[in-house]
């Protein structure tokens, strides 16, 4: 596989270049619709900042980060909108500035960190630099839903070749979610990058293959996109039942984004 960009400096030129697309929205704008369900471009923004909080503590104070999550991780989607609904009762310069600040620590402390050092995370510890995958992940999903309701088309570089590798790291996240049992065959991905070049994961002689554009594989895989809207080609039976319930991240799947012109989160 190519080598990739720094995880951490990926990060930081994503948050700065999402966070000049809100930086002078009106009224309206942060009121604006998402393709989430019921978010609004502030839901969004409080969601990041939240994240940005989390990952910082986890990596300054590991026990206060489990004490401050034990309501997530007991029960996440309820603790998770308990949480949100704090940063969303903040006007929106205040938001802003804790956004700003969230995000900064977030950096720097992963920036400081061995790569492999775990540190604790809602669905367990990761190493640093997958954490730091994670924290892009998330900037990327959610800039996404803001994106789409400005209407400012999102420019796809290089930078997302870590979330399509933690999109083939958490393959079994997607089984897991739903009760089932993950397959014991590997998947191998090959992947084209913005910039051309191929990215590969897994063992070249797996039988389950998936392959076709980064992008696409990172819309799917952050569930931002209807497999049947990507340019992806799965090889075998497993691997093409996991296109249709492949995520990221821990927690309820939710229902399937729609076709294009249809959406429905």
């Amino acid at each position: 596989m190519t080598a990739m960009q720094d995880v951490c400096v990926d990060l930081a030129t994503e948050g700065a270049e999402l966070a000049r697309l809100v930086a002078d929205l009106s009224p309206g704008q942060w009121s604006a619709p998402t393709p989430a369900a019921g978010w609004t471009v502030r839901h969004q923004v409080a969601h990041l900042a939240l994240v940005g909080h989390l990952v910082d503590l986890g990596v300054r104070d590991p026990a206060a980060f489990e004490a401050e999550t034990a309501p997530v991780r007991e029960d996440f989607e309820t603790g998770m909108a308990a949480r949100l609904a704090e940063g969303l009762a903040e006007p929106v310069p205040d938001l802003l500035r804790r956004w700003a600040r969230c995000r900064a620590a977030a950096e720097q402390a992963l920036a400081a960190t061995p790569r492999r050092e775990p540190v604790p995370w809602l669905a367990g510890p990761l190493p640093a630099s997958v954490l730091a995958a994670v924290a892009l992940m998330e900037l990327f999903a959610h800039g996404q839903d803001v994106h789409e309701a400005l209407g400012v088309p999102y420019v796809f570089t290089d930078r997302i070749g870590h979330i399509a590798f933690l999109g083939t790291r958490t393959r079994d996240l997607a089984y897991r979610a739903r009760g089932l049992e993950p397959p014991a065959e590997p998947f191998r991905f090959e992947l084209t990058a913005p910039s051309g070049v191929s990215w590969a994961f897994g063992p070249e002689d797996a039988g389950q293959r998936i392959h076709g554009p980064a992008a696409d594989f990172c819309l799917l895989v952050t569930r931002r996109r209807h497999r049947d809207d990507l340019a992806l080609t799965a090889v075998g039976a497993a691997a093409d039942h996991w296109l249709g319930i492949a995520q990221t991240y821990p927690g309820r799947p939710g229902p399937d984004r729609g076709r294009i012109g249809q959406y429905r989160v």
